[in-house]
């Protein structure tokens, strides 16, 4: 009697709020860098266009707005190419209202008749939308059904509390437990992301000539005292995926390409340094990947949309909220650490310099992992009661991304990208 009071009670509230998330899944794809918006997505895309027009004599791909400003360094057209080796790429100063990274492709017959065109949007993480007020390919996420009732955290929270659930148990009652197996897929990817960077040295392809610096960061940990190990370690690690990722190696978007270090960094340093088993770091996902959610839906994850606060911030406020479940924080300290970790990267541009996902990125990534651990030890030592809700900062987060300059948000014409130069 109870959990049918309980369902009643979810029902209404989703109805009532008319909210819904799909799945967890969506947060971490697993592919190859070095952008999840402007790599996996077009590839995707035209992976999609190129199955409804198999044999068209002609293709173009038209990049508008922020896949235009930076798809070179992005490697934007080298993913659609590999893909449609004959498609010829047109570049466009201008944006299309729907979202920021705009895509047009088109194919024509021998004969020069236009067969088909398709306008598609690539929106952050990997994922695709079409306008919905002229859907073609029906690819709007239709293949993966809202399954979460909720979307805010602080009504999981509450749902949670009444149930007796831990937040990954949330996770697991509506994914089902076959998420347990695409999550171990994640953490496998994630390792060894972590492992493979550590192990190469070199200088990162682009005209920034970067040398990769994970692996001597992680040698020289050694001369250092436990309390300064630890950050170096953790910055070793996020490094180590930041540059797989930029050289276009396999990774996990979490909850993108350009932020894939941060996560990855924090559970590797705890799982090595801590012993945790496989199913604690699986839950610690699992966790992760709700609060990554509840911001591509009430925000955006997309550096072309809101900054930087959507891919690091984001990153950051998931990695705060899994160690702190690691280390056996309440629902309330979870979401307090997760709300520190994005509320203190807000207003953060998206400015890499070159269009390439190497600086400031990569940095980054490293600095947020540090700040995800030190978010987890100041909700430790609080009773998780906090002013302002994580679900409030992603709403300030949304409305910041809105009010920035298209110059800081991935169209490399503003911030470092206008103030450093280099020779290409």
């Amino acid at each position: 009697m109870f959990q049918l009071g309980e369902s009643a009670w979810l029902l209404a509230l989703s109805l009532v709020k008319n909210e819904c998330m799909k799945t967890i899944r969506e947060i971490f794809r697993i592919g190859y860098g070095p952008s999840s918006s402007h790599t996996m997505g077009p590839r995707k895309a035209a992976e999609i266009f190129l199955e409804h027009h198999p044999d068209a004599a002609t293709y173009q791909a038209h990049l508008y707005g922020s896949l235009s400003a930076t798809g070179k360094g992005h490697l934007t057209d080298v993913a659609i190419i590999d893909v449609i080796p004959s498609v010829e790429i047109v570049w466009h100063d201008e944006f299309l209202p729907f979202h920021p990274n705009g895509m047009r492709f088109c194919a024509w017959d021998k004969k020069g008749d236009l067969l088909d065109e398709w306008t598609v949007y690539s929106v952050g993480g990997g994922a695709l939308e079409e306008d919905s007020n002229n859907p073609k390919f029906l690819i709007q996420n239709s293949e993966l059904p809202d399954i979460y009732p909720l979307s805010r955290l602080s009504d999981i929270k509450d749902y949670c509390e009444k149930m007796g659930w831990d937040y990954w148990e949330y996770v697991e009652h509506y994914e089902g437990k076959e998420i347990w197996d695409y999550l171990r897929e994640v953490w496998q990817v994630m390792r060894e992301a972590v492992e493979r960077g550590l192990d190469h040295e070199g200088v990162l392809p682009g005209p920034l000539h970067l040398r990769r610096k994970a692996a001597s960061y992680y040698i020289k940990v050694a001369g250092y005292k436990d309390n300064l190990r630890t950050r170096g370690l953790v910055f070793s690690y996020a490094l180590a995926v930041s540059e797989e990722n930029a050289s276009g190696g396999k990774i996990v978007t979490a909850p993108t390409c350009g932020s894939c270090g941060v996560l990855p960094a924090v559970l590797y340093h705890t799982w090595r340094s801590r012993d945790f088993s496989e199913t604690r770091i699986l839950h610690a996902l699992a966790t992760a990947g709700l609060i990554g959610n509840v911001v591509k839906e009430n925000a955006s994850i997309s550096g072309a949309e809101v900054g930087c606060q959507g891919e690091v911030g984001v990153a950051c406020a998931m990695a705060s909220g899994a160690v702190n479940q690691l280390f056996g924080g309440t629902l309330a300290q979870i979401e307090y650490a997760s709300e520190m970790g994005l509320e203190h990267h807000l207003g953060m541009t998206c400015d890499p310099v070159c269009g390439l996902v190497q600086i400031p990125c990569i940095e980054r990534n490293a600095f947020a992992a540090a700040r995800a651990l030190d978010s987890n030890m100041y909700a430790a030592f609080s009773d998780g009661t906090h002013s302002v809700s994580f679900d409030r900062v992603v709403d300030v987060m949304k409305q910041t991304g809105h009010d920035l300059p298209s110059l800081y948000k991935e169209t490399s014409q503003g911030g470092l990208a206008a103030q450093v130069k280099t020779e290409k």
